[in-house]
């Protein structure tokens, strides 16, 4: 197995390119492993993914492992998915709530890698090493909607780029507790850690976090207990939607590690957190041409807003 390995970036480098620091730090890396290395996505700064354009300065710390490419020891689930588009070179689902993307500890044999094993045969990219094949981007456990999976390793390489340069457009349908004052507006506050809670992401000052922008739209009023928004995040910062609509007070319903109280009742509460990822916009890995995406809302999304529109 590769040892992973820790790089504090030296003296004098102020936002140079992580590429071309690690280049530098590890001349005898080639350049197509590292390539390899950060379209597995297996750079991290703060345990955050990097992508290979972020820039980095001196004193902070890259952690990387080369990638491995070795036989599954997953087994095949045949777990029915709702296949939104599908080729040669990738697959486009809209993954239900509740349903673990990558295997890990705790997780039993019903992740979505375990799915996609079954319903490609077995033909998935092994660029991201074997915990997580095929995967190019992620979803966490209780939110619905489009996550790709890449079928061979070009396009793996493709998707990533796109995702890690920023190409790649991404909506989410959101639930959120009372009515935003404005229809649409910005947020472009840098997320990071927790100071107490780690567990959990915060808005934290500039130099101690990640930049991040989410750009948001009122789409639907219920009374003044609730809001459809419609949200599209330009960057991909672990909990980015649920922890900036929380900072201007409104977290999503169902998010109590956010911050959502229901103390009076009014809105039924919901059985996980309303977070729809419903659209998806790139630009095919192998063709070139463009595709645009769109993911159905679950019954349970569905049902949530119908029990909201009842209420006025």
């Amino acid at each position: 197995m590769q040892a992973e390995h820790s790089y504090k970036v030296p003296e004098g480098i102020h936002r140079l390119r992580a590429d071309k620091v690690l280049a530098a730090g590890f001349p005898g890396l080639s350049r197509t492993n590292l390539q390899r290395v950060f379209d597995a996505g297996l750079v991290t700064r703060e345990g955050e993914r990097l992508s290979r354009r972020e820039p980095v300065s001196s004193g902070e710390t890259l952690v990387f492992s080369l990638p491995e490419v070795r036989p599954l020891g997953l087994k095949a689930m045949p777990i029915p998915l709702e296949v939104v588009y599908e080729d040669e070179a990738l697959v486009a689902v809209n993954k239900p709530s509740g349903m673990v993307v990558h295997p890990g500890a705790g997780t039993r044999e019903d992740t979505l890698v375990h799915a996609l094993l079954a319903h490609c045969a077995g033909q998935l990219s092994g660029i991201g090493g074997v915990e997580r094949p095929g995967i190019v981007h992620r979803l966490d456990k209780e939110t619905s909607g489009l996550i790709l999976a890449a079928k061979t390793d070009e396009s793996h390489r493709e998707l990533a780029r796109q995702f890690g340069e920023r190409e790649v457009e991404k909506e989410y349908l959101a639930l959120v507790g009372g009515v935003p004052e404005l229809l649409s507006g910005s947020i472009f506050d840098a997320i990071g850690r927790h100071p107490v809670h780690r567990h959990k992401m915060a808005v934290v000052p500039a130099e101690k976090g990640r930049s991040a922008h989410t750009d948001w739209e009122r789409i639907e009023v219920f009374g003044a207990s609730a809001s459809l928004l419609r949200c599209r995040i330009h960057t991909g910062r672990t909990h980015q939607v649920r922890v900036h609509l929380s900072s201007r007070r409104h977290p999503l319903l169902g998010d109590a590690v956010y911050g959502y109280r229901n103390p009076e009742g009014i809105v039924p509460p919901p059985e996980r957190i309303m977070l729809h990822a419903e659209r998806l916009a790139f630009r095919h890995p192998v063709t070139g041409e463009p595709i645009r995406l769109s993911a159905a809302l679950p019954a349970d999304f569905r049902g949530m807003l119908e029990t909201l529109r009842g209420l006025q």
